[in-house]
């Protein structure tokens, strides 16, 4: 007996196993199991283990000429996301339930402290993404509509101003400003700011406490301290408020993990929070929902920005959209056990 008659007797059905079959077999996409089959990074150990098995089980065997046929069209989103930030995470896990509801699948494409945007999107297009879910990009407008006219390019996060692009975020500025409006509701007046850095991200946070604190009348009481996305950032600025003349009654940060490190340093001083100091972040990222934390922090919607980042993608791709489309999704308040009235 040879192979396709092996086969077409495993599959108990007298024809050759398809790739459907195997989909079905494991109950997956087909974009998932040609992924697996194919050897492309993504899916994870356990997934690419069960569709091997199905796949030896039926006796599918890769149809080549179909494959030449199909070349064309990889029906891949490639997503690049920074490795040190769980929002990111949180994002990619509902990207990929997005895409493979509509047929497609991720490649991913990480940023670490060694390797640049630029080399994640090389890598994006060596793979032959049809479209590319940039997370938080940072590299300059002009530079992300020269790689839109090569592959379509959605933004995920960021405000590009005339964007040339697919842009999806949440208003920034209107989430610090919300919690800022929070702790004032609260009675607190000394309100300071751990900034999250450089980038159109940050500044448009840093812009929402601004205006939030003049719209309220506390000018005299704005202060914004030096940080980034990383709890680091935190705990140094939090050491330089604890050195300082006196303490204000709270300090929003740039992110759930700059005010976990502010958390840190003040437990460390004996600091009780929210009792002496209350605290906020923003992203309403996993860690911050743990009991241990229990962050105050303004949710971005991640499951919704996801959605519409797909969406544009395939828009583009199947429905020949070609004007380029900016969503802002309301962001909104999530009170936990970090803030409370001032002492």
């Amino acid at each position: 007996m040879d192979d396709v008659d092996s086969a077409r007797d495993r599959n108990g059905t007298g024809k050759r196993p398809r790739l459907e079959d195997v989909a079905a077999r494991v109950g997956l996409s087909t974009a998932s199991v040609s992924l697996v089959l194919r050897g492309v990074s993504g899916p994870s150990e356990r997934t690419r283990q069960r569709v091997l098995k199905a796949a030896a089980d039926l006796g599918y065997q890769v149809d080549r000429t179909a494959s030449l046929l199909a070349s064309r069209r990889t029906r891949l989103l490639g997503v690049m996301v920074d490795v040190h930030r769980p929002f990111h995470a949180e994002l990619v896990e509902h990207l990929h339930t997005a895409a493979e509801a509509v047929g497609y699948d991720l490649v991913l494409s990480t940023q670490t402290r060694t390797r640049d945007e630029h080399t994640a999107v090389e890598t994006l297009l060596a793979f032959r993404s049809e479209a590319m879910i940039l997370l938080g990009p940072t590299v300059p407008a002009d530079t992300l509509a020269a790689l839109d006219r090569k592959s379509p390019v959605i933004a995920v996060g960021r405000r590009i101003a005339d964007a040339a692009l697919d842009v999806v975020r949440t208003a920034d500025d209107d989430g610090v400003g919300q919690i800022v409006d929070h702790l004032v509701g609260l009675g607190h007046r000394a309100i300071a700011y751990v900034d999250g850095g450089k980038g159109v991200i940050a500044t448009d946070r840093r812009r929402g406490y601004r205006t939030a604190m003049r719209r309220h009348d506390l000018d005299a009481h704005i202060r914004v301290l030096h940080g980034d996305h990383t709890e680091a950032a935190g705990e140094r600025a939090a050491r330089k408020l604890l050195d300082g003349d006196a303490l204000p009654t709270a300090v929003v940060t740039y992110n759930d993990q700059s005010a976990i490190g502010v958390l840190a340093a003040l437990a460390r001083a004996g600091v009780a929070v929210p009792g002496q100091v209350s605290v906020a972040g923003y992203d309403d990222d996993t860690l911050s929902r743990l009991s241990c934390f229990n962050l105050t922090t303004v949710s971005q919607n991640a499951e919704e920005q996801a959605r519409h980042a797909v969406a544009a993608a395939v828009e583009r791709l199947d429905h020949g959209r070609t004007e380029p489309r900016e969503v802002v999704l309301p962001p909104h308040l999530v009170i936990r056990g970090t803030t409370a009235e001032p002492a």
